[in-house]
């Protein structure tokens, strides 16, 4: 049974996988997109999230 490390990279070398990958070099490029991700990362870490106890 593969682990999850050969299903990772079996899945990148699939077409979806690829779709997927250049989807997300496309988004990484966009400096909204990447301005939005960095907002949404902070806030799934409790900074600069709302009511964060």
């Amino acid at each position: 049974m593969p682990g999850i490390l050969s299903k990772i990279a079996m899945f990148a070398r699939s077409p979806q996988g690829r779709r997927l990958t250049q989807q997300a070099k496309r988004m990484a490029s966009d400096p909204r997109k990447r301005a939005e991700a960095k907002r949404t990362l902070s806030r799934l870490r409790g900074r600069g999230g709302h009511g964060h106890r």
